[in-house]
C-alpha cells in the first residue's frame, strides 16, 4: 500500500518541483489528491466496485460514544422517548462515495450487531409509522463528522472505513505513533494512475498561470 509520503514525493519529482519549493507544499499536494480520488471514487462507487473491496478499508476498533439530545442529532421530530448516542469526537474524515462517506460497516465492539445506515429525516419519519414498535433493526446517521445511533445505550462502537485523516489515536498512543506522513494512502492503488493523472493536470495548469499582477500572498499554490 503506498503512503501519503510516497504519493506526494512521485507527484513532486513528475513536475520536477523541489521541497524547498514554498508554494507547493506536501499539504497542498495531498489535497489535490483527495480532491481528485473522491471524484474518481464516486464513479466506481456507483459502479459497486468499491465497498466489495475488504482491503481497502481500516478499522477503527473501539470508537467511544455519548449521550447527546434529539437536537443535536436533527431528529427533534422524533415524538416517543428515544435516547441518541453520538461519537465523542469527531471521526476522522471519510473518502466521500457516490452516495457520502465511505463507511462499510458501522457495528456493535464485538461485531455481532451490525447497524444498517439511515438519515435523521428517514428515521423520524420511520419512527411516526404505527408499526415502527416492531422494528427491531439499528440504525446510525453520519451528520457533520459524527456518526449518531437512535435507541441503543452502548460505550462505543466499531468503525470499517476508508479515512483520508490520521486514525492513529485509536491504534496507538500518541507518543508512539509515527508521523502522518508514513501513514497509508487513502487511495486505492488500482486508481492512484487516474488519480496522479489528474493532480499533474490541474498542477500543470497552476504553474503556467500568469503571476506577474498576483500578490505573492494570493499565489494559487500556497496551502
Amino acid at each position: 500500500m503506498t503512503t501519503i509520503e510516497e504519493s506526494i514525493s512521485r507527484i513532486r519529482n513528475l513536475v520536477k518541483a523541489v521541497k524547498e519549493d514554498a508554494f507547493l507544499t506536501d499539504r497542498f499536494i495531498y489535497s489535490l489528491i483527495i480532491k481528485h480520488a473522491n471524484y474518481v471514487v464516486r464513479k466506481l462507487d456507483n459502479e459497486n466496485k468499491i465497498m466489495r473491496i475488504q482491503s481497502l478499508f481500516e478499522k477503527l476498533p473501539c470508537v467511544e460514544l455519548v449521550e447527546v439530545s434529539t437536537i443535536d442529532a436533527c431528529c427533534a421530530g422524533i415524538q416517543t422517548n428515544c435516547t441518541i448516542m453520538r461519537t465523542k469526537e469527531h471521526l476522522p474524515e471519510p473518502l466521500e462515495g457516490s452516495e457520502g462517506p465511505l463507511i462499510r460497516s458501522v457495528t456493535s465492539l464485538d461485531g455481532s450487531v451490525i447497524l444498517t445506515n439511515t438519515s435523521p429525516t428517514t428515521y423520524t419519519l420511520m419512527t411516526n409509522q404505527p408499526t415502527f414498535k416492531y422494528n427491531k433493526t439499528q440504525y446510525y446517521w453520519y451528520l457533520e463528522g459524527h456518526l449518531y445511533f437512535p435507541n441503543i445505550e452502548w460505550e462505543g462502537v466499531r468503525v470499517d472505513g476508508i479515512f483520508t485523516e490520521s486514525t492513529h489515536k485509536y491504534h496507538c498512543d500518541e507518543d508512539q505513533c509515527e508521523n502522518r506522513q508514513k501513514d497509508r494512502l487513502a487511495v486505492p492503488d488500482f486508481i492512484f494512475a487516474e488519480v496522479e493523472s489528474a493532480v499533474l493536470k490541474e498542477l500543470g495548469f497552476m504553474i503556467q498561470t500568469p503571476t506577474e499582477t498576483q500578490d505573492d500572498k494570493q499565489n494559487p499554490l500556497r496551502s
